[in-house]
């Protein structure tokens, strides 16, 4: 039988192998999703938000056990692991208290006695997962889906199965029906057989693009909605009249958190060329005092990659970056010896056809471009295929506010680093996907919009 096998990012050493499902198994699973969608449909949106605050104190309970499964196979330092855990309950608890009036009946004035649209569970959703935050991405589009009634079959990644157990048993101790939230071990290329499931009535993603791509042809060949969340290649906006004394901070912390492995990181840093070399050498300095090494030491503040594959891409782009002519300001590059580690590195003068120019860098690795002009800022900000993110620093509201308006991307944030708020809706646009998740948006994303006309 085919094994998924799991090895510790810091050490290199094998952790445990999992056994992929059967068919038998995978059968047995979807049903019991699907059986529970239908007892789901007899509970009342407010008795599911009861049980989404059961599943937020949950989460605050076990916040060490399942940060330390973040630790071990993927690598994030527990520093970092159990906000991500404890981010879990605040979305739970947030979805709990603000969903209700979200999902509510919208009535619209016309001349009959009686016209409303209401918000109404599609049915199991198939989400395909990432590893880099292997339990908020699934709350993230879960807590809403499961408050409008949806119950759903989780593939995650491969390389994170004990987190995806894990969330197995989380949804398990909320109260809802048995199967609600469920997981299957399969590889990949059985994606497209869960999709044509006839129980399957909706799909959500979130990876890279190609492979977000695959799965929405064959949502689109079966005619299921689908939600992708894929890749970004953020600008981080840093005009002449920027704060650098918050800025800088900020753009360490949006390409270095996580190890720079999100989607919505700060990854090209455009900056007024007046401040430059202000800027360069504050961000150099301190992405130098970032400490790589152990995630289960708690005065690590960067951990390794999570995979041997993924580090060795990443160094793969840097290095044709800079044989094409891109210059090493801050050398980092791979460490020796055990582990997948990467130290914080900052490119400059990289031309725009290079890896750093116009790839998505999925690691520790930020590329700063200058400008003369803000229209020239724009042009440099949306030179991208992706629209995720989007950051703008400056003292000046109403510049801020051409850029709110120019950048093409999901979300601006206004000095200060992209991140998801369980409040407002988050998602992309051109390659970075479509589709929101969270707040009132993600909230009615998986729903049947049914229109009640009662003459």
């Amino acid at each position: 039988m085919t094994v998924f096998s799991t090895r510790n990012p810091a050490t290199d050493e094998l952790v445990r192998t999992y056994d992929v499902h059967g068919p038998d198994e995978v059968e047995s699973r979807l049903q019991r999703v699907y059986d529970a969608w239908r007892a789901l449909r007899d509970i009342t949106v407010e008795e599911r938000a009861v049980m989404l605050g059961r599943l937020a104190k949950h989460f605050e309970e076990n916040v060490d056990r399942y940060a330390a499964l973040v630790t071990q196979e993927m690598g994030r330092p527990l520093v970092e692991a159990r906000p991500e855990i404890l981010k879990c309950a605040v979305t739970c608890r947030v979805v709990a208290e603000r969903g209700v009036d979200w999902l509510r009946p919208l009535r619209v004035d016309t001349e009959v006695r009686s016209s409303v649209v209401r918000f109404e569970s599609l049915g199991p959703i198939l989400a395909v997962m990432p590893w880099n935050f292997p339990f908020f991405q699934v709350i993230r589009f879960f807590a809403p889906a499961f408050l409008a009634g949806n119950t759903a079959l989780v593939k995650h990644a491969e390389n994170v199965p004990a987190c995806a157990e894990a969330l197995e048993e989380a949804f398990a101790s909320m109260g809802a029906p048995e199967g609600t939230l469920l997981n299957v071990r399969v590889e990949r290329d059985a994606v497209g057989a869960l999709i044509e499931d006839a129980r399957i009535r909706s799909v959500t993603f979130t990876g890279s693009v190609a492979a977000g791509r695959t799965v929405a042809k064959q949502a689109g060949a079966a005619g299921k909605k689908s939600v992708l969340e894929l890749g970004g290649s953020d600008p981080f906006v840093v005009l002449g009249d920027a704060d650098l004394d918050v800025a800088v901070p900020g753009a360490v912390q949006a390409r270095f958190a996580n190890a720079g492995q999100s989607c919505i990181c700060g990854k090209r840093f455009l900056v007024h060329a007046d401040i430059a070399e202000d800027f360069l050498h504050r961000f150099a300095e301190q992405a130098g005092r970032i400490v790589v090494g152990d995630p289960t030491d708690e005065a690590t503040t960067m951990g390794p990659l999570a995979r041997a594959d993924l580090r060795d891409a990443l160094h793969a782009q840097v290095e044709r970056s800079i044989a094409m002519g891109a210059r090493a300001f801050l050398e980092g590059g791979p460490v020796e010896g055990p582990g997948y580690f990467y130290r914080p590195t900052i490119l400059v003068d990289v031309p725009e056809d290079a890896p750093a120019g116009c790839q998505e860098l999925f690691g520790p690795v930020a590329s700063v471009f200058t400008f003369r002009s803000d229209d020239e800022a724009l042009a440099l900000a949306n030179s991208t295929s992706f629209g995720l993110g989007s950051s703008v620093w400056t003292r000046d509201d109403q510049r801020a506010a051409r850029f709110v308006d120019g950048i093409e991307a999901g979300a601006v944030f206004v000095n200060d680093v992209v991140r998801s708020d369980a409040r407002l809706s988050f998602g992309g646009v051109k390659a970075s996907g479509f589709g929101r998740e969270l707040g009132l948006l993600g909230s009615r994303e998986f729903t049947n919009a049914k229109m009640v006309w009662i003459a």
